[in-house]
């Protein structure tokens, strides 16, 4: 349908109000609200992420588009409750105790939220109590960690030994990220996935989920 290529298109490019207004367009048109989310919003935020990753664009233009995004979705969202289109996964996210950066975390916020996951974000200089017990509240399947700092990332550590003494333990993955985290130091720590970037973590997010 041309509605969903035009609002994957607007929220590519960043257009928010444009955005909007296709979506109240819908909306009074009864199209599905549940394939405008995933064939326009998250098409949109899926095509931004992988040129991202492939350095086509870079951290402006993400914020721009996920602006948009969130524009469409917060009219999307009471219709998405009503009509009760289920979530994909909640996801517990966080820059882990220490650290005090949020840019790289804010991107995979939106990505995630971008590909129909719902995202608890619990902000910056998060200590390993938060991520359990936001996890547990809120019923999550994912603990998300990200650290810009070699100094703050050992803490990521604290976090898997936290869950492991938790009754999440055998219900809840963690991923891990950011600047100085590689894949070694997640297999290091028994995190259950590693992402280097945004975009993919959207990818791993999904691969543990099974969606």
């Amino acid at each position: 349908m041309e509605l969903f290529s035009e609002l994957a298109e607007k929220v590519e490019n960043g257009q928010h109000k444009e955005v909007m207004t296709l979506v109240e367009k819908g909306i009074a048109e009864n199209i599905s609200v549940s394939e405008m989310l995933n064939k326009g919003l998250v098409a949109g935020m899926n095509s931004i992420g992988i040129k991202f990753r492939n350095n086509e664009v870079f951290v402006p233009e993400v914020l721009m588009a996920a602006r948009a995004m969130k524009a469409g979705l917060a009219i999307l969202k009471p219709v998405l409750l009503r009509e009760k289109v289920a979530s994909k996964g909640k996801i517990v996210l966080g820059t882990v105790k220490g650290d005090l950066h949020d840019i790289g975390k804010n991107i995979v916020c939106y990505m995630l939220q971008g590909a129909g996951f719902d995202v608890i974000d619990v902000g910056i200089d998060v200590p390993k109590e938060t991520f359990i017990d936001a996890a547990k509240a809120e019923g999550a399947q994912i603990i998300a960690l990200s650290s810009l700092l070699t100094t703050t990332m050992v803490y990521m550590q604290e976090v898997m030994n936290a869950l492991h003494a938790s009754d999440l333990n055998d219900t809840v993955k963690v991923i891990v990220g950011g600047a100085p985290v590689t894949q070694a130091y997640a297999n290091e720590i028994g995190a259950h996935g590693y992402a280097a970037d945004a975009s993919t973590a959207v990818d791993v997010v999904r691969g543990l989920l099974g969606r």
